[in-house]
């Protein structure tokens, strides 16, 4: 299994942190939409030889042609190792923090997915640009707004989902699919991988036309003090994603559907050690991945190998010690 872990996107530690993942025997680096931008660290960590991949930009705020151009570079940049992964954002977000429409995500994302493929597909000479979606008119490009053909292909375009509608959509459209880390073996069995096989037989394609790479939110020790600094770091993320509606499901699955409304309370006061305190270990072990490096590899590859290939590995909240990383990657690798 290629495991890709998440980069340090702060500007002055992108790049040496991209050679520490790599010295840690990482197949690949993401970046998210947090604090700092998506794309522009990816352009230090190019100067290794990791696969470089946005795990998620918001679709929303962006146009297609800018998103195509970001994707274009980058995969210049990295010669050929760069993936565009595209993602939703709920409404307030998208309306207070971005300042920008909101419109229903798996129409919109999947249109997005679509449009930055169709011209990314111009440039390669291979189609005539003449996108016209729901969302988004792409049908004028002249020579001197046009790159030309990328000498290492054109980028995959990835596409993050949860819900059932979104990784149908996700199948249907995209090279591959980014599987939500707020996730149980449970709700991927029962509501992800019909979702996938649907998306397939509705464009017509096989299993082998569409990349899934799971995500998990890991935490991993070797003694009994980093495991319980780890599963506490991973709690509280979990906290935080039940508190979402979008992510109400997963928790459905295992039976723990009243734990929203608390946590969707506790979080509009600001109560975030109560939000902590309603996640118990047992909610960390089957949304999250625990144990040891070589106990944490066999949960991740008993949960998703069958169907997956590629992991990225997410450690929030807290340092994993990089002895620990670096043996749960070999122990992935296996």
């Amino acid at each position: 299994m290629r495991v890709h872990l998440q980069l340090d996107g702060s500007p002055p530690a992108a790049g040496p942190h991209a050679r520490e993942l790599a010295a840690l025997g990482a197949d690949g680096t993401f970046t998210f939409e947090g604090p700092h931008d998506v794309f522009l660290p990816l352009v230090a960590a190019a100067e290794t030889s990791l696969e470089l991949m946005t795990n998620v930009a918001i679709a929303g705020p962006r146009s297609p042609v800018h998103l195509a151009h970001a994707a274009y570079d980058l995969q210049a940049y990295s010669q050929g190792r760069f993936r565009l992964g595209l993602g939703s954002q709920i409404r307030p977000h998208i309306e207070k923090r971005y300042g920008a429409t909101w419109h229903p995500p798996a129409r919109f994302v999947g249109e997005t997915v679509r449009a930055v493929k169709a011209v990314l597909a111009a440039w390669q000479g291979t189609e005539r640009l003449r996108f016209e979606g729901e969302f988004h008119t792409h049908t004028l490009m002249p020579p001197n707004f046009n790159p030309g053909p990328n000498p290492f292909g054109p980028p995959p375009v990835l596409m993050g989902a949860l819900g059932p509608l979104m990784t149908r959509t996700a199948a249907e459209v995209a090279d591959g699919l980014l599987v939500m880390p707020f996730n149980s073996a449970r709700h991927f069995a029962d509501r992800t991988v019909p979702a996938i096989e649907e998306g397939l037989r509705r464009s017509h394609r096989s299993r082998g036309d569409l990349t899934v790479i799971p995500q998990a939110m890991v935490a991993v020790g070797r003694t009994d003090a980093e495991l319980r600094a780890a599963v506490d770091g991973v709690a509280f993320l979990i906290a935080f994603y039940g508190s979402t509606p979008a992510y109400r499901p997963v928790l459905d699955a295992e039976g723990w559907g009243d734990l929203h409304p608390e946590l969707n309370r506790m979080s509009k006061v600001g109560d975030y050690p109560g939000m902590r305190a309603l996640i118990t270990d047992e909610v960390v072990e089957r949304i999250g991945v625990v144990g040891n490096p070589a106990e944490c590899a066999a949960t991740i590859a008993e949960r998703f190998g069958e169907f997956a290939d590629e992991a990225c590995c997410y450690f929030p909240a807290y340092e994993p010690a990089p002895e620990a990383v670096a043996q749960l990657v070999t122990e992935l690798h296996r």
